[in-house]
C-alpha cells in the first residue's frame, strides 16, 4: 500500500463479531434445514465455511485492522461459498413448493430458512465488496478507495441539519459496516427494491435484483401453497 493510501484517518476499525455472530447464524440454518440434499454434504459445507472463518477470526479476533492478499480472498471465498449453497437450497424450496411435496410445515420452514440465510449471506458479500471490503474503508485516504458499489445517506446528509450532518461521511469520515449492510440486504429482501443504499456498479446492481427476486418467488410461492391448503 503506498503511504499516501495509509493516511491517518479518525476512524476505528469495525468489530468483527457482528459477521461471525451473522454467519454463525447462517451455518446453523444451512446445516439443520429440511433438504434432500445428503446431510453429509451439508455438513462439508458448513465445516469448510467454519475453518475459513476460524483462520478469519484468528488473523482479526476483535477488530478488521489489517489486511492481506489470502485473507481478503477467502473473507470473498466464505461469503460466496454460504452463498451460493443457499442458492441450491432455494432451487430445491422452490420445486418442492411447486410440486406441493412434503410435510407443509416442513416447506415453511425451509422457506424461512433460505430466506434467512439469503438476507445473511448477500450481507455478507456487499459487505466484502464494497469500496475494497471493512479493511479498506477504514485503512485508505478516501481517494485511494475503490469506486462505491453502494451509496448510503450518510454519504449525502452533508447539507442537512445540524444535528444530522455532523454524522455524515464528509463531516465524520463514516463508513458503513456489517450491520448498515445487513439492513440493506433485509430491507431489499422484503421490499424487493432498495430502500436504504442505492446500489451504484452493474454487479451490486445485480446482486440486489438476484436477492430482491429470490425473495418475491420465496413469498409468493409460499402464499400459494397457504392458499391451496386453505382450499
Amino acid at each position: 500500500m503506498d503511504e499516501d493510501d495509509s493516511r491517518a484517518r479518525d476512524v476505528a476499525p469495525e468489530h468483527r463479531w457482528p459477521a461471525v455472530i451473522a454467519t454463525l447464524l447462517a451455518l446453523a440454518s444451512y446445516a439443520f434445514l429440511p433438504s434432500v440434499v445428503p446431510a453429509l454434504e451439508r455438513y462439508l459445507v458448513v465445516g469448510v465455511c467454519l475453518l475459513m472463518l476460524v483462520a478469519l477470526v484468528v488473523y482479526n479476533p476483535h477488530r478488521l485492522s489489517r489486511e492481506s492478499r489470502w485473507s481478503r480472498w477467502l473473507e470473498f471465498a466464505l461469503a460466496l461459498l454460504i452463498l451460493v449453497a443457499n442458492q441450491v437450497a432455494f432451487v430445491e424450496t422452490v420445486i418442492r413448493l411447486l410440486n406441493k411435496s412434503g410435510n407443509g410445515s416442513e416447506i415453511l420452514l425451509a422457506s424461512v430458512q433460505v430466506w434467512v440465510t439469503n438476507v445473511i449471506a448477500f450481507a455478507l458479500v456487499f459487505w466484502v465488496m464494497d469500496r475494497g471490503g471493512p479493511v479498506s474503508r477504514v485503512t485508505r485516504a478516501r481517494h485511494a478507495l475503490p469506486l462505491a458499489d453502494f451509496r448510503f445517506p450518510q454519504d449525502e446528509d452533508r447539507d442537512t441539519v445540524e444535528e444530522v450532518s455532523r454524522g455524515s461521511s464528509q463531516a465524520l469520515d463514516w463508513v458503513p459496516n456489517y450491520i448498515d449492510y445487513f439492513y440493506s440486504s433485509l430491507s431489499n429482501s422484503m421490499a424487493f427494491s432498495a430502500t436504504d443504499a442505492m446500489p451504484l456498479s452493474h454487479r451490486a446492481k445485480l446482486l440486489m435484483a438476484l436477492e430482491s427476486f429470490s425473495g418475491f418467488v420465496l413469498l409468493a410461492l409460499v402464499i400459494a401453497r397457504a392458499v391451496s391448503l386453505i382450499g
